[in-house]
């Protein structure tokens, strides 16, 4: 791996938003508000993380090409849906997200509202329009992800970490509730590149573990990064967990025992790795670069 990390980031966050803007760009079927509201949250920036895990998995297990760029681009249109209404007054009732004002705040409530739906919408057309997929693999594609976007995934750790506010939790709880509120959409992207690279089901199976921790490690940093980051590098105000009395990983087990938990997933995500046969991999990286990162 002769490109640095940062020059693979770069590269990959540019062939995902130049493939998926224009998708969206020209969708003319949108009305002109609603294709603003939904252009000014994509545009937003963002690390673009889920689509280069899922290109990273794609190309450990020797997938080339663009094969992967249409389930990539899909899913980041789910995560951006979540955003805009997790922002909602209803839910998390923030001003800001990516150093911009959050899209209910642009737009208005009801517009914003409809911008999520039109993504999430529009996500499972963009799988079922990719050309160089097989029908099979589409299906397959598509059904995963509405489960982990869906009921028994990401909205059911949404419920749960609402039930959870003001309220201790154990660490099993944080864990059940980080697994699907955050760790599904991860877990998804991961193994929806492996797959579409071709990997064996033990090894599918080895992919799903390491993406349950990289899900945890996701959001013990996420965590952490609220109660010591700085507003202008993270793009949204730092305390709003304690401000919304969400359960958390620093208010379990303090701000050090929160990092040496997060340490454990770490060694737990390698360890897949390691039993996977990846070696020197794109995702030892990202790995590292999640528990380390400062936005």
């Amino acid at each position: 791996m002769s490109e640095s990390l940062q020059d693979y980031l770069k590269r990959e966050q540019d062939r995902i938003n130049s493939f998926m803007l224009n998708l969206l760009e020209n969708d003319d079927m949108l009305p002109d508000t609603l294709s603003e509201s939904v252009l000014y949250s994509m545009r937003a920036g963002g690390k673009r993380l889920r689509p280069i895990l899922m290109q990273a998995a794609f190309q450990s297990f020797g997938g080339q090409g663009d094969k992967a760029l249409p389930a990539a681009a899909a899913l980041e249109m789910v995560h951006t849906y979540s955003l805009i209404h997790d922002d909602l007054p209803a839910m998390d009732d923030d001003d800001y997200r990516r150093g911009q004002l959050t899209n209910h705040k642009k737009f208005g409530e009801a517009t914003a509202i409809l911008a999520g739906d039109a993504l999430l919408t529009r996500s499972f057309s963009v799988i079922g329009q990719a050309d160089d997929m097989l029908p099979e693999e589409k299906v397959h594609l598509m059904t995963y992800l509405s489960e982990a976007a869906g009921a028994a995934g990401m909205i059911a750790g949404q419920t749960l970490d609402m039930e959870a506010e003001d309220k201790e939790s154990t660490l099993r709880e944080l864990e059940q509730i980080h697994n699907l509120k955050t760790g599904k959409l991860l877990t998804y992207a991961i193994v929806a590149g492996a797959y579409l690279a071709g990997a064996k089901p033990e090894t599918i199976e080895l992919m799903k573990q390491f993406g349950t921790y990289i899900g945890l490690i996701f959001q013990v940093q996420d965590d952490i990064l609220d109660v010591t980051g700085d507003a202008s590098v993270i793009g949204k105000p730092v305390g709003s967990d304690e401000v919304n009395k969400k359960s958390t990983y620093p208010k379990l087990l303090g701000l050090e025992g929160a990092k040496a938990q997060m340490e454990k997933y770490v060694a737990q995500a390698f360890q897949c790795l390691e039993q996977a046969n990846i070696k020197d991999s794109r995702l030892h990286e990202l790995t590292i670069h999640l528990s380390t990162r400062t936005s």
